[in-house]
């Protein structure tokens, strides 16, 4: 899967700046920083109202096991409001954008916010990198560390948050360190319980916007896309040439990226368009310059190169080895592809020492985890994202999973239904203690989820 569009991940849930009272004047809140061991003052920017707001990063061991054994600075950001206010843990699950924003739960609840940069992605890498130290268990602990560090600066309640990925990490964090937070908002969290049983993906592609003409016609352009394969390759490979891409690193070939791209095109116009943008979708008859365009825009032709697929190599490392990754039939595509089935995997978007055997166990735990033992959860899914085709179930212990009508890989809790709006906005501030109402200053569109978490989230990607 990735889980996003150089990343996404995100949620449409992050990115907006409303007014806020302003941080207390009397806090040194700088002094407190730098108090905390370990904790280092990287720059202060500029904040949206009422805020200030740092970069800072923290020394972390490579191996929590070994912590003699290297370590590493995990670069992160804060936005402080006030000591007295709850803290918000966002984990992105890919790069940490380095502007401030304040994700939904943030506004929700009028807090402060970290944003935590997922260990391996750069700058946040262990020099020399041992790729065995990238798995689930490791990253929670860094966000544990991170929340014992800052918890004597920020005492008040903590609610972790994020999507696409960061919210799939949230939710193993909450597992492997259930007393860190307060509560879970995890937004469009996919949960691929066992990696080879994917027939819930093909299944939501069957009935996915109750549009039959919609879905006939992305299949259609998607199969005469590689009929057309002579024509659109060279279209590619000469653009790869004219701005110096490559691709034998990773995928091998031209051909080899021309296909990912094109199986790409269904899965990432259902995750990021709406509905509406059916009417778009070119006709089979179209021409191969209007095709190609489409599924530039759609899929990105940039995206299997190696000079962007390279940045990823951390997610597609954890989808192969834990996290797992759905892989489709393409029954519609019979006869026109040049790869089997097989080569849609996470691994294929590997450099080749990179490339590892898939452990089953962890995503298995964390599914039994969430659906016997979790509580104060909140999972937030988009009813047209092809990531919830497999979602969290959590337990009946204060915990709860909404589903946005016709919302994509962006929803949010302000896209829900309005009685499961106030339920949860009510739910995820009982949990951070908080009485007064608070509403989000805007929906954020698709295109601001792109920008916001730089995380492609969609498999392969």
């Amino acid at each position: 899967m990735l889980l996003r569009k150089a990343l996404v991940a995100g949620v449409a849930a992050a990115l907006t700046f409303g007014l806020a009272p302003a941080a207390t004047a009397e806090e040194d809140i700088v002094a407190r920083l730098k108090d905390v061991p370990g904790l280092t003052v990287v720059s202060e920017g500029t904040a949206p109202a009422g805020y200030r707001f740092f970069i800072l990063s923290y020394s972390q061991p490579a191996d929590h096991r070994h912590p003699s054994a290297g370590r590493f600075e995990q670069r992160f950001q804060l936005l402080h409001k006030a000591t007295d206010r709850p803290m918000v843990l966002h984990t992105s699950g890919y790069n940490m954008r380095t502007t401030a924003f304040r994700s939904e739960p943030t506004q929700l609840i009028d807090g402060n916010q970290i944003s935590v940069e997922q260990r391996f992605f750069e700058p946040s890498r262990p020099n020399p990198a041992d790729w065995d130290d990238l798995n689930i268990w490791q990253a929670a602990t860094d966000h544990h560390r991170i929340v014992e560090a800052l918890k004597p600066v920020y005492s008040k309640k903590w609610i972790s948050t994020g999507a696409s990925k960061g919210g799939m990490t949230s939710v193993y964090h909450r597992r492997f360190y259930p007393r860190d937070v307060d509560g879970v908002v995890a937004y469009v969290a996919p949960n691929d319980v066992i990696n080879n049983h994917d027939k819930a993906y093909d299944k939501f592609f069957e009935a996915v916007g109750n549009d039959a003409a919609c879905r006939q016609a992305l299949n259609d352009v998607q199969r005469e896309a590689l009929e057309r394969r002579p024509e659109l390759l060279a279209k590619y490979e000469a653009w790869a040439s004219a701005n110096g891409r490559t691709f034998n690193q990773v995928l091998g070939s031209a051909d080899k990226a021309f296909e990912m791209t094109v199986l790409d095109t269904v899965w990432a116009f259902w995750q990021y368009s709406k509905q509406a943008d059916c009417a778009k979708v070119p006709a089979a008859t179209a021409s191969s310059d209007v095709i190609y365009e489409w599924i530039d825009g759609i899929a990105g032709w940039s995206f299997y190169t190696d000079q962007d697929v390279l940045a990823y190599a951390p997610y597609y490392y954890q989808a192969a080895t834990q996290l797992g990754a759905p892989a489709l039939k393409f029954r519609h595509l019979r006869g026109v592809t040049n790869y089997p089935p097989s080569f849609y995997e996470a691994n294929s978007n590997l450099p080749p020492s990179l490339r590892s055997r898939h452990d089953p166990l962890p995503m298995l735990d964390v599914d039994f985890w969430v659906r016997t033992q979790s509580s104060q959860m909140l999972f937030v899914y988009g009813a047209n994202d092809p990531w919830g085709a497999e979602p969290f179930v959590p337990s009946k212990r204060d915990s709860y999973t909404y589903t946005a009508p016709g919302a994509n890989h962006g929803a949010n809790i302000s896209q829900l239904v309005p009685a499961d709006r106030e339920a949860a906005t009510k739910a995820l501030q009982r949990w951070a203690n908080v009485t007064a109402p608070a509403t989000v200053a805007k929906t954020l569109s698709v295109s601001d989820f792109d920008k916001l978490e730089d995380a492609r989230d969609r498999f392969p990607r």
